[in-house]
């Protein structure tokens, strides 16, 4: 299954597909900038409130059931499980002590069960947002350490670059579309990382090998020789990263159609993610990496009659 993968020439594209990648990014910094993102209780002021019911409850009997309560936050998702019989409710805002008692009261004597409330303030959503930046950025040192160990500088600069594309893209299209941004989204951006750089290392390892290959019968000296590596590399390599791809996307396509509501937009990053990660490993990581290989050339050659 390769449908004449190995025979296209994906060097000849590379240009054109990392400028209409840096045109994506910048009209991405704009649709953040005016839509913003859809920011679950985990990063925002919010209350959670899980709610066991002996038959179906509709958003409506929620909705009047909070309303009865004194409690006048718009609800901002209702996710269901165990048939419908259990609902988790969140909605921006904290509740005051006098409403957290309320809502037990009202909602015992409407469902038959005590409700479990949680809340997360203000302070709280911060830190979890600061923490998952954090993790982040010290996943991009530690792959910048270790890449450049095993390769090059010039390896590891190109696979944070696509990592930090991919996960760029993955948060504009939640702010396109409006879904919820929770820890599971941050769960999923981590995973997307560590496939990202996985398909990235992949496609370096091979470059690196035929460049060794070649150099144990001569120096290369043009960029022309570096280019025909890099796309006979993605060649050798493209077939392994889209049955790789498309076996997980089975898995993530069934765990969005199996799995429970509240996980959705978990699978929806992946999904997202997983088109991206092998995308970026070809058109934007291969290309960057050829542009600082060109300028370190150009660099020799200027530095050449002086030695």
């Amino acid at each position: 299954m390769n449908f004449k993968l190995t025979e296209l020439n994906y060097v000849k594209h590379m240009r054109t597909m990392f400028i209409v990648s840096c045109a994506i990014v910048i009209i991405g910094l704009g649709i953040l900038f005016f839509r913003g993102l859809n920011l679950g209780i985990d990063f925002a002021s919010g209350t959670r409130v899980e709610v066991s019911t002996d038959s179906q409850v509709s958003q409506e009997e929620l909705a009047s059931a909070f309303e009865e309560a004194g409690v006048d936050e718009d609800i901002s998702s209702v996710q269901y499980a165990e048939g419908g019989t259990l609902a988790n409710v969140t909605f921006v805002g904290q509740l005051a002590q006098d409403e957290v008692a309320s809502v037990k009261t009202v909602f015992t004597e409407t469902f038959g069960n005590d409700p479990n409330i949680s809340t997360v303030s203000a302070e709280v959503g911060r830190d979890i947002a600061r923490n998952a930046i954090y993790a982040v950025a010290l996943a991009s040192l530690g792959i910048i350490l270790y890449i450049t160990f095993r390769f090059q500088f010039s390896y590891a600069v190109a696979t944070v670059v696509a990592m930090l594309h991919d996960a760029f893209f993955m948060i504009v299209a939640f702010s396109i579309f409006g879904i919820e941004v929770n820890l599971y989204f941050v769960a999923a951006v981590l995973t997307i990382i560590g496939y990202s750089v996985n398909d990235t290392i992949v496609t370096f390892d091979r470059v690196r090998e035929n460049i060794q290959a070649y150099e144990k019968e001569r120096k290369i000296k043009s960029m022309d020789v570096y280019r025909d590596i890099v796309n006979t590399s993605i060649q050798e390599t493209i077939v392994r990263s889209v049955n790789t791809v498309i076996t997980v996307l089975l898995t993530v396509i069934a765990l969005y159609v199996f799995g429970a509501e509240s996980i959705r937009g978990f699978s929806i990053a992946l999904l997202i993610g997983l088109v991206m990660g092998m995308y970026s490993s070809i058109f934007i990581a291969s290309y960057l990496w050829m542009l600082l290989k060109g300028m370190s050339l150009n660099k020799k050659k200027e530095t050449a009659p002086e030695a």
